[in-house]
């Protein structure tokens, strides 16, 4: 059974503190509820429950690195900062833009229709899939290059399966998806594949 946003944000904290200070240390103090209401704004999406209550805990990890591989999870102004800067480029809808498989593997440059929550510092984001689609809230890469991939791993199904197996791969120093942490230093946590 996966846990609560707040039991793995509870698990991370409580390792990180022990075992990676540095790292804890990067965990922003919880956004206030209205920065969460202006940001749904400024994109015109509600975000899940499960976004909102991590952001209600920590808004944003700073430059550290939390989520397998090499993922800094963004703050709200970030998010809108993201999702604005990809919707630019990629401009309007196409009329085209929902025919097919929406449930593929493999999904176009851009959606409006996906919340960015964290990125890897060179121009790509982790985003939650709102498209209705029965895998709504699954978390895709969107490569800033090669448009986004949906991993069938289960650390990808949602934001809470993500954050309960990255406290689980933490604690335990078990493989998550390939990649194994590593505490550098004694005080930063990383990722090695």
């Amino acid at each position: 059974m996966t846990s609560s946003i707040y039991e793995s944000w509870t698990r991370i904290e409580t390792w990180l503190a022990n075992n990676a200070p540095r790292t804890f240390a990067e965990l922003a103090p919880p956004a206030e509820r209205a920065a969460i209401a202006r940001a749904e704004e400024a994109i015109g999406l509600a975000f899940p429950h499960s976004l909102r209550e991590s952001l209600l805990r920590h808004e944003g990890t700073a430059d550290g690195v939390l989520l397998p591989p090499f993922w800094m999870m963004l703050n709200t102004q970030h998010i809108v900062d993201a999702w604005t800067s990809r919707t630019d480029i990629h401009g309007p809808q196409r009329p085209d833009a929902e025919t097919g498989d929406l449930e593929r593997e493999h999904g176009p440059w851009w959606h409006r229709q996906w919340i960015p929550f964290a990125a890897d510092g060179a121009g790509d984001y982790l985003v939650i899939d709102q498209r209705p689609t029965r895998q709504r809230g699954r978390i895709g890469a969107a490569d800033h290059e090669n448009g986004c991939h949906f991993k069938t791993h289960p650390m990808w199904t949602s934001l809470p399966d993500l954050l309960d197996m990255t406290a689980t791969a933490i604690e335990t120093g078990g493989l998550l998806d390939c990649y194994e942490r590593v505490v550098i230093d004694e005080r930063e946590l990383t990722w090695e594949f």
